[in-house]
């Protein structure tokens, strides 16, 4: 079995235990090297082979994973945070299932939870918004009409935005058009890696406090009151009947 495991935000020690196994076992570790921190890659095994697929397209990839796949090597796919966003896996899934080949994925931290731990901060507030907004603004990749930025903005709930810190002066445009000026927004530079660095100011300073630290890719831009707001959990409420703590 081929198997695409998340490596986490960065620090390496927040892959999974299985991530972790896995990689010791791999004869072969294909890795986003533009992005997968290399300290992981030195949980794996002495004579384990890893290429970098950076340089490589998408049926290179593929190539180079049934290959070692049908000499009996066990191979790992090793992307960045969490496979399941913006990991660019289905494409590679669905070249496997067209030659039939088995595979498994090992789910990792995403950055953006690294990002709200680096910020000790809950996405979800109690009696405030309950809903995380996990999305990227256009450019290159195409996004749906309904998925527009100004659109989402609308609900003004907590708001993740991925691979737009480079697009910063629209992003902060079209969320203006319903959160307030002052509505508290942060960018966090490769979060836990040991280079990580936080911006934190209001949503209508954001771009300009960006442009001026230099900050222009590897960035997650956060918006919404959850950045000041905290509120009281009913779940330990001594008033509070309840099935499960």
């Amino acid at each position: 079995m081929i198997w695409f495991v998340g490596a986490g935000s960065g620090d390496p020690e927040l892959i999974t235990l299985k991530g972790y196994r896995l990689l010791q076992e791999a004869d072969l570790v294909v890795y986003a090297g533009s992005l997968v921190n290399e300290a992981l890659l030195k949980y794996t095994r002495p004579g384990a082979r890893l290429i970098n697929s950076a340089p490589l397209n998408l049926e290179e990839i593929v190539t180079e994973m049934t290959r070692a796949y049908h000499q009996g090597e066990k191979v790992v796919r090793l992307h960045t945070g969490d496979p399941s966003l913006y990991g660019a896996i289905g494409e590679q899934m669905e070249l496997l299932d067209q030659a039939d080949i088995p595979y498994g994925v090992v789910p990792g931290v995403s950055s953006f939870l690294a990002a709200a731990a680096s910020l000790k901060k809950e996405y979800t507030v109690p009696d405030g918004t309950q809903t995380v907004i996990i999305t990227r603004m256009e450019g290159r990749t195409p996004v749906p009409e309904l998925e527009q930025m100004r659109l989402l903005a609308q609900h003004r709930s907590s708001m993740a935005i991925f691979l737009s810190v480079g697009l910063i002066d629209a992003v902060v445009a079209e969320l203006l058009e319903h959160y307030p000026p002052h509505t508290p927004a942060a960018v966090v530079e490769k979060a836990s890696w040991p280079e990580e660095r936080i911006l934190q100011g209001e949503l209508h300073e954001v771009a300009g406090m960006t442009a001026a630290a230099g900050i222009k890719k590897t960035a997650l831009i956060l918006v919404g009151d959850f950045l000041r707001q905290s509120g009281k959990s009913k779940l330990y409420d001594r008033d509070f009947s309840h099935e499960y703590r």
